[in-house]
């Protein structure tokens, strides 16, 4: 009969965990879906960990967060947001960095909707025009201030129709529930082909808008957290991130 050390011993063995493999969960701004996507499929292919990745606008993440939201880190499409976080005492100290700067483009699927210099937002012929909700999405707060600076907010105020997140407006343009739309570069954009956008569209001058700096920040201790934000800024990580159009 197996003596009761030895039993300890099995039971020991059996409940020690064979790896150190960890799961994240990461909250991520949602224009930065597709470079995020791709991060993450590169980090599992040499590490054990693994993440989980949730988008949706910055400041529904933001709430998420202040009112307990188990995640890990924090993507967002601002700095002034991670920086709240900061202050609060919500993140781990030292955390934040800027991981890109973000590219409003006013865009349509269709060909020769969108003129080269915008001109068409001064025309006003179209019937709809998507943006995000400024109040939470840094991009649809973009989106206002180039209407405003262009002086055709209050004419186009009855042809707005506003996302909850950038997501949600490249979909409404992309399905012409708009006929265009303010999205970031990242989402039109092709990692393999950066020059051939498909549709109409216009680069938005930069001095139009407030610079998109966008930040992270850790919010748990996790090893697992630490290392997937090391690859992120590792030159692997930035030359994934510069793919998809950001600076």
């Amino acid at each position: 009969m197996p003596s009761p050390l030895y039993k300890s011993l099995i039971a020991l063995l059996l409940w020690t965990p064979l790896s150190h493999a960890d799961e994240l969960t990461i909250a991520v701004a949602s224009n930065f879906t597709r470079a995020a996507k791709q991060l993450v499929a590169e980090f599992e292919q040499y590490s054990e960990h693994r993440v989980q990745l949730a988008f949706g606008s910055t400041g529904a993440h933001y709430a998420q967060i202040i009112h307990g939201a188990p995640f890990d880190a924090f993507f967002a499409a601002d700095a002034r947001t991670p920086m709240r976080l900061e202050e609060d005492g919500r993140t781990q100290g030292g955390s934040r960095f800027t991981y890109a700067r973000g590219q409003l483009i006013l865009w349509s699927p269709k060909a020769g909707v969108v003129d080269a210099k915008g001109k068409v937002l001064q025309r006003g012929d179209f019937a709809h025009l998507a943006m995000a909700n400024p109040r939470l999405a840094p991009y649809g707060l973009a989106a206002q201030q180039t209407l405003e600076a262009l002086g055709v907010d209050d004419k186009l105020q009855e042809k707005l129709v506003r996302g909850e997140n950038i997501s949600q407006t490249h979909q409404f343009v992309y399905s012409s529930a708009a006929e265009l739309g303010f999205v970031a570069l990242a989402q039109i954009i092709d990692p393999e082909k950066p020059e051939q956008i498909s549709g109409s569209y216009w680069r938005v001058p930069a001095d139009l808008y407030e610079p998109i700096e966008q930040q992270a920040v850790l919010l748990s201790d996790k090893k697992a957290a630490r290392e997937f934000v090391d690859f992120v800024r590792s030159e692997k990580g930035k030359a994934i991130i510069r793919a998809y159009g950001y600076e």
